[in-house]
């Protein structure tokens, strides 16, 4: 069996598209996942099946939310493995670790060239940067994230695809997780 990601776009809001974390493992448990667990009430579930197709499970997932909750949600699903190579390649994170509210990881949909990446006219004020590793734009933002004009919304428009963003406290967590011994 191999361990996955699922990172739900657009749950829990503003109070839009509310699912509580528990009926969402439950959810999925009855979808045949095994060690299932949330992270936060953002939408990370992090699971277990012999399924090997990463979009038909986000298409499962997706229609089994719809289903259970009735919320059409956009799902990205990634292996363990995917999020390992992420969290460890993180040219902006120092090595001694750094304060990760100022660190995020926007998470593409669909993968995009280094070239089509490099093309952008990133509008990143002082301090700011971003980089592109796999399906994954990494930043350093250190005024904040939501001072950022380099925001998940910024992403999708420039790059044509849709994503998810997490902070870097919520992409180690998740990394943690999928480390972790199943409960």
């Amino acid at each position: 069996m191999t361990t996955y990601i699922a990172l739900l776009r657009g749950i829990n809001v503003s109070g839009k598209n509310t699912i509580r974390m528990a009926e969402l493992r439950d959810s999925m448990e009855r979808m045949g996942f095994a060690s299932t667990q949330t992270y936060l009430q953002s939408g990370n579930i992090v699971f277990r099946t012999g399924t090997t197709d990463e979009a038909k499970l986000a298409a499962s997932i997706g229609a089994r939310i719809g289903q259970d909750f009735g919320h059409v949600v956009s799902v990205l699903v990634l292996t363990a493995h995917d999020l390992e190579r992420i969290s460890s390649s993180n040219p902006l994170w120092p090595a001694t670790g750094g304060e990760e509210s100022l660190f995020h990881c926007t998470f593409l949909f669909e993968a995009v060239s280094p070239a089509r990446f490099q093309a952008l006219q990133l509008p990143a004020t002082e301090g700011e940067r971003a980089v592109l590793v796999d399906h994954a734009v990494l930043l350093h933002c250190p005024h904040g994230y939501g001072k950022t004009k380099l925001n998940n919304s910024y992403f999708e428009r420039a790059l044509g695809v849709a994503a998810t963003t997490r902070n870097w406290r919520t992409v180690l967590a998740l990394h943690g997780l999928c480390s972790a011994p199943s409960p």
